[in-house]
């Protein structure tokens, strides 16, 4: 572990504050004038409804953005304020909130609080207990105060996030141990993936399908990340005394990096490879020590990732198979005790990303074409879970997605699903009117009579 002092980082750009001029609205001369925005229209086609019931599902949809190529946040970083009343998200142009009080009464009441317009300026995450959004602009970390619109710079460098209190921001970079203790692991035996995945079909003679063809080129790709890893660490900078520690070695490919939202001191990542060949979930204080596996797997082929934050930050939740594209899981550890709580569901059920309620009481999912790992055609659903008295999770399908395109590189978009604070809503992004847009569906049905039945885990035979 190393401190240095990065004061001289920091001073100069904590010093700068402005306070945002008042944004033109969308449709507005100005606004619909700007290059960012002149060439976002230039794409545009129509978008449809703004809002419509889900003939399939009975559920209201609204579309929240207008801008084509608008984004949601990925989906483990906090979009909401703590009181539950705005959620931030990002356009073309820069970054907006949504007034979720008011929210299902009539056009989505939008704020436009950071002119991104002409720079590339993203949305990294709302704090857990301030009313400060942070986004990235031009290599540098800012937050605006969602209620003001006043803006500062808070840090010059890429970040992966700011903690709970706002005092610490992470980030990781290739860099050996300069104690030697942290050694590269012996080479694993990788074999190709077609036959990892799919050995049983190759060895009876049966043609694998394209989608399966694809799944495993896919992993081929990230199984080369196992091969010769390379050595990352954590670099952790205080913001209040401009000291950097250096910490949390190992030979892996960190990714996924997210801080508690209740303890400022830890942090949740992820080793990425091919999920059923790696120990996936890790945790790390700042100061390097207590780092540790989360879950670890306890047969071949089994995987879990995706993982998340639960509100109060006394679990860790992700996506389980017991194995890989069998039978399918939301699991969640109690970091205190270890406890294991597993939510069984059914292969349509699954999606490329889960989340739940600040309660733990609902969870989401934003499914998957039959490429995913679930290889399901009736998977492209946003479904709603709700925890049972016994221990299980009923389902409910909320919107159907199947005009949605799920494949990244080549035009798709995963949904990336986030319940309200109220749990009244789902909010997702997708290109089911053709760009990128931020819709919202309702948890309960506007019309009861098409409403989804809730479905009970029944094991596949």
């Amino acid at each position: 572990m190393q401190k240095t002092s990065c004061l001289f980082l920091l001073l100069p750009l904590c010093a700068v504050a402005q306070t945002a001029p008042t944004a033109p609205a969308p449709g507005t001369p100005e606004y619909d004038n700007s290059p960012a925005i002149s060439a976002a229209n230039a794409a545009k086609t129509a978008t449809g409804p703004r809002e419509w019931i889900d003939p399939d599902t009975g559920h209201r949809v609204i579309r929240i953005s207008d801008e084509p190529n608008s984004q949601s946040l990925y989906f483990h970083y906090n979009s909401y304020t703590a009181e539950g009343d705005k959620m931030i998200f990002g356009t073309p142009s820069g970054i907006f909130t949504l007034d979720l009080k008011t929210l299902g009464q009539g056009t989505p009441k939008l704020d436009w609080i950071v002119d991104g317009r002409g720079t590339r300026t993203s949305p990294l995450m709302m704090a857990f207990h301030s009313r400060e959004a942070y986004y990235t602009s031009g290599g540098t970390l800012y937050a605006v105060n969602v209620d003001t619109k006043e803006s500062h710079a808070v840090f010059s460098g890429r970040v992966f996030g700011i903690n709970s209190d706002e005092t610490i921001v992470g980030n990781t970079v290739n860099l050996e141990d300069p104690t030697g203790k942290t050694q590269p692991p012996p080479p694993p035996n990788l074999i190709p993936q077609r036959e990892r995945m799919f050995g049983d079909k190759i060895k009876a003679g049966i043609p694998l399908t394209p989608d399966e063809e694809y799944a495993a080129s896919k992993e081929d790709g990230l199984a080369r990340r196992l091969l010769n890893p390379t050595s990352m660490g954590f670099i952790f900078t205080n913001l209040v005394n401009g000291t950097q520690t250096t910490t949390g070695y190992q030979f892996a490919s960190i990714d996924h990096q997210q801080f508690s939202p209740t303890d400022p001191h830890l942090v949740l990542y992820a080793h990425e490879g091919t999920w059923h060949e790696v120990e996936r979930t890790w945790l790390v204080r700042t100061d390097g020590s207590d780092q540790h596996l989360v879950y670890k797997r306890q047969m071949d082929m089994e995987i879990n990732g995706h993982e998340w934050w639960s509100y109060d930050g006394k679990t860790v939740w992700f996506d389980l198979q017991t194995p890989r594209s069998h039978d399918f899981w939301i699991g969640g550890v109690n970091i205190a005790t270890g406890k294991l709580t597993q939510y069984h569901i059914q292969r349509n059920w699954w999606g490329v990303h889960f989340n739940s309620s600040r309660d733990d009481k609902l969870f989401a999912s934003d499914g998957g074409d039959p490429t995913q790992v679930a290889f399901e055609k009736d998977g492209e659903w946003i479904n709603l879970f709700r925890v049972q008295p016994d221990g299980s999770v009923t389902r409910e399908k909320l919107a159907n997605l199947s005009k949605n395109n799920y494949v990244t590189g080549q035009g798709g978009i995963e949904p990336n699903v986030s319940i309200t604070p109220d749990n009244k809503w789902v909010v997702f992004r997708a290109n089911i009117q053709g760009p990128v847009q931020v819709y919202a569906v309702e948890i309960a049905a506007a019309d009861p009579q098409k409403a989804s039945k809730p479905e009970k885990f029944v094991a596949e035979k």
